[in-house]
């Protein structure tokens, strides 16, 4: 399993809820909706690495 990188990320209570709503919408956690908003956000704007690897390891 891969590392993952703790950070304090500050919210507005209305965009934390507009964002727990929307997790419980996907059947996703609070935290696994952000990751994956900004995981499709980095492959849109073209900051993503590809997978090389069929292991599903970046390189």
């Amino acid at each position: 399993m891969s590392k993952k990188k703790s950070f304090v990320l500050r919210l507005t209570p209305e965009m934390y809820e507009q964002l727990e709503k929307w997790a419980a919408d996907e059947f996703r956690s609070t935290n696994g909706q952000i990751e994956w908003i900004l995981d499709n956000a980095l492959k849109k704007a073209g900051r993503k690495k590809k997978n090389t690897n069929p292991s599903g390891s970046e390189t």
